[in-house]
């Protein structure tokens, strides 16, 4: 299992040694501790339960119960085919498991942009701008009266725009500062800054 959990630091760029200029994304990999195994036998499945973060003032129980002596914010499962490499308090590093020149996916959240209508949201086209036009930016028809007399499933609207999961594919990465925990991945990704995302080798 080569993947591991990060904070979006933000964005910059990098010049190698032709002076060829390189947009990256720097993140916060690590260093992550496996709290938890999930194994065949008991859950169905085998898995590694991944921390990252310093810990909140204030933990709820349950967390307390799941995390016991090892004191982390954030918990990601991640698959693995076989549990028996791994065990509790285990510490990854960002410098441990990439290289320079790996490809990865990198997923999170995107930003949310909140109630948007179907030009913004969907790419729609508007109507006519002239005088007279009542109809600029409004959705138009969403469907006949009698039949079928209702709104089809699907039907693109307007609503909340953005704030879901995405997956940035193909990203590659630049650099690694091993002493600060930081990665270098080329473009952009999900999130705003501060965003916790999860970094998995292709």
């Amino acid at each position: 299992m080569k993947a591991i959990l990060g904070k979006k630091i933000g964005m910059t760029q990098i010049f190698d040694e032709k002076g060829d200029v390189t947009p990256v994304t720097v993140v916060e990999a690590g260093p992550c501790y496996i709290v938890g195994l999930r194994t065949q036998e008991k859950d169905g499945y085998t898995a590694i339960q991944v921390g990252f973060g310093n810990p909140p003032k204030k933990q709820t129980k349950a967390m307390l119960g799941i995390l016991k002596d090892i004191k982390v914010r954030y918990i990601v499962e991640f698959r693995v085919d076989n549990v028996d490499t791994y065990q509790v308090g285990q510490k990854i590093t960002a410098s441990e498991i990439f290289a320079v020149g790996d490809m990865i996916h990198v997923s999170g959240d995107s930003i949310g942009k909140g109630f948007m209508g179907t030009i913004r949201r969907w790419h729609h086209h508007r109507g006519p701008m002239s005088h007279g036009s009542k109809s600029h930016r409004i959705p138009g028809s969403i469907g006949a009266g009698t039949t079928p007399g209702r709104v089809y499933k699907g039907r693109r609207m307007a609503g909340r725009l953005g704030g879901k999961r995405v997956t940035g594919r193909g990203l590659r990465v630049v650099r690694i500062d091993a002493d600060k925990n930081l990665v270098m991945l080329s473009g952009s990704v999900p999130g705003a800054k501060g965003n916790i995302v999860e970094i998995v080798k292709a």
